[in-house]
């Protein structure tokens, strides 16, 4: 069976003087349609440049990503950003959303970059923003919305695409616990809707919401299994008695 997501021995070196730093040393991952992914770990780590080439910001300095079948990995920055547009749905920390447009035309405007009809963006934009929660915001301001609202418009704005995988960043960093709580459970009533979904996290609360957490360590995974297994949250400490995970 043909996997949604591979990533084959991947690595990404950046040049620091004379030094060179790896990002991710050699890492593999597997994901399929449906799964609730959680990559956690803390600065350093790798995570957001996993989260980078995964989501066709960035490419790899060598190794090989297929993205629906189709090796991503060498592609130029028009050809990522056309796969991003058709199969990656983003939803970043920081809501990103334009004050000036309504909330209905913050969900359209990914789907006016990519040419779809006036009649369809409205569609799309009505039905994500019903998947939300949200239908009868659809003519207010961002700035009359809580923060939790605003993320969830995000949310909206990610699914009117019909992306293959929805990339979510941090998505609770800027809201208060009860909020945060409330947009994982989107994530994960949109996973239990049959939506693929990545949350990248340095948060261990958070990362056991997801289904499969991958933990990154000095650019290489050192678990990588079901959430709720006590390995993926904590580790031997060095007197051999487990210590959480820092």
């Amino acid at each position: 069976m043909e996997h949604l997501i591979e990533l084959r021995d991947i690595y990404k070196i950046y040049p620091m003087g004379a030094e060179e730093v790896h990002a991710l040393d050699g890492v593999s991952l597997t994901v399929d349609q449906g799964e609730f992914v959680a990559i956690v770990g803390q600065s350093g780590s790798g995570k957001s440049t996993a989260m980078n080439i995964i989501g066709c910001l960035d490419v790899p300095t060598s190794g090989t990503y297929r993205l629906g079948g189709v090796d991503v990995s060498t592609m130029d920055d028009d050809q990522q950003a056309e796969i991003r547009n058709k199969m990656l749905g983003f939803i970043f920390q920081q809501y990103n959303l334009i004050p000036k447009l309504t909330v209905q035309e913050n969900v359209e405007l990914p789907l006016l970059y990519a040419g779809v009809s006036p009649e369809e963006r409205r569609e799309r934009a009505i039905q994500s923003l019903e998947r939300v929660g949200l239908a009868e915001k659809g003519r207010n301001l961002p700035s009359q919305l809580s923060g939790g609202q605003q993320q969830r418009v995000s949310i909206a704005r990610a699914l009117a695409g019909r992306p293959s995988v929805i990339l979510a960043d941090e998505p609770t960093g800027a809201l208060d616990s009860r909020t945060g709580r409330e947009v994982l459970s989107f994530l994960q009533k949109l996973n239990r809707e049959g939506d693929t979904v990545i949350l990248i996290t340095h948060d261990n609360s958070i990362a056991v919401k997801a289904r499969r957490i991958v933990r990154l360590q000095d650019g290489h995974i050192i678990y990588d299994g079901d959430a709720k297994d006590p390995r993926a949250v904590v580790r031997p400490g060095e007197n051999g008695e487990e210590e959480a995970e820092a």
